[in-house]
């Protein structure tokens, strides 16, 4: 068994079972599955995020695997990613309580809570009307500098997210926004690998994510490449742009074809419209 209690549940859950004492927090419920339980809840005035993973059983391991995904088997996996994260410097989350118990990997019941980022506002969110009107450009441009940052960093310390869209960037609004001044931090992290060296198959996920979250929210031929120098410098790999779009050609290539395949897929499957099966 694995159990880390920072305040306030150190002291909330003192004299009892953290396993028992996480299944009665109350709150607003955001995702409720067979295997996992995702609500917010708040402790003298302040909000936490909690996440209960309570085993998904054999046959959802092996049909994951026989489809080719990697299952997520508890709230481990978001805790490495954070912990990796912050060492690197990349902003994320704060995780205050974290327990894993059992050691069936199908039954494995863990839960993990962190602390809840406010004010705040997803870029997803914050892009909804660029196409129509623009942004400021100096803002525009250090927002895609710091994705660009954060991302390339992460993938140099060994995370990939598995997640990587927009909407997982969360901007900070306790203060003015503007491109002196902004503060981004990523989120969702129950799926992220964390590993001495991202595969370059799980690095081109990631990146394929982004661009196609991206797709719409009006970003120019510079803009993209833009984040692309931005990018590869934060991974280590600084070059000149000329060689980079020359050493890269594969990947820009393949970007674009995943992200027309993603777009064929949302069409299907979420689309206003769309039959789903």
């Amino acid at each position: 068994m694995t159990l880390i209690l920072k305040e306030p549940f150190q002291s909330l859950w003192a004299g009892q079972d953290p396993f028992v004492a996480v299944e009665a927090l109350q709150g607003q419920v955001y995702r409720e599955l067979e295997g996992r339980r995702t609500l917010r809840t708040e402790v003298d005035g302040r909000g936490y995020f909690v996440k209960i993973h309570r085993g998904i059983g054999w046959g959802e391991i092996v049909k994951n695997l026989a489809s080719l995904r990697l299952p997520v088997l508890g709230a481990g996996q978001e805790w490495r990613a954070i912990e990796r994260l912050q060492q690197a410097g990349v902003p994320t989350m704060t995780a205050v309580a974290y327990g894993e118990r059992g050691n069936n990997p199908a039954m494995q019941h863990s839960f993990i809570v962190t602390e809840e980022l406010a004010p705040t506002t997803d870029l997803e969110q914050l892009t909804l009307g660029w196409a129509e009107q623009a942004p400021a450009p100096r803002l525009k441009r250090a927002l895609i500098d710091e994705v660009a940052r954060m991302t390339g960093t992460m993938h140099r310390a060994g995370v990939n997210h598995r997640d990587c869209y927009i909407c997982h960037f969360l901007l900070h609004t306790d203060t003015p926004v503007t491109a002196d001044n902004l503060r981004l931090s990523l989120i969702d992290l129950h799926r992220a690998q964390v590993r001495a060296q991202v595969p370059r198959r799980w690095r081109n996920k990631d990146l394929a994510g982004l661009y196609f979250s991206a797709l719409h929210i009006g970003l120019t031929r510079g803009d993209r490449l833009r984040f692309l120098r931005a990018y590869f410098q934060a991974a280590g790999s600084p070059r000149p742009l000329r060689q980079l779009l020359r050493d890269e050609a594969r990947l820009l290539a393949w970007l674009q074809r995943r992200a027309d395949k993603l777009l064929q897929r949302y069409a299907r499957k979420y689309a206003p419209g769309a039959v789903h099966e």
